[in-house]
């Protein structure tokens, strides 16, 4: 997706989702919160969509060192796509390898309750940096 303005990264976990934001004109993703992955996420997540003016949604897309698939790869793909059946928003994967790793480096002993939502701003990054 080309045509959008303000974009939203997620770090998707089976018990926790990391969110972020970017806008293509500042550029600089933004660790937003953390939420629960329970059935009370894709309300909260639309109220950020709406809040932000979000216009992409970008999904870390974990794999293994190789750039194989994993069994969290399977998920969140899955996850990806019923929440496209279920948001108007558009969704696109991005490779995320790595980007715990980077999100770890980010946080300090009063931010690691965030952790989560650095390593979907480092996913947002990766994006905007992968778009050229």
């Amino acid at each position: 997706m080309n045509n959008f303005t303000n974009a939203l990264g997620l770090d998707v976990g089976q018990a926790r989702i990391g969110v972020a934001r970017i806008n293509t004109i500042a550029q600089i993703s933004e660790p937003l919160i953390v939420l629960n992955n329970d059935p009370s996420f894709e309300d909260k997540l639309r109220g950020l969509v709406d809040e932000y003016s979000i216009d992409l949604i970008v999904v870390g897309l974990p794999r293994n060192m190789s750039g194989e698939k994993t069994a969290q790869s399977e998920y969140v793909e899955t996850f990806a796509k019923e929440l496209q059946d279920n948001i108007t928003t558009p969704i696109v994967l991005q490779d995320e390898t790595l980007s715990t790793v980077a999100a770890s480096q980010r946080v300090t002993a009063k931010t690691k309750s965030m952790e989560d939502a650095y390593a979907a701003a480092v996913i947002l990054e990766d994006f905007m940096a992968s778009r050229g």
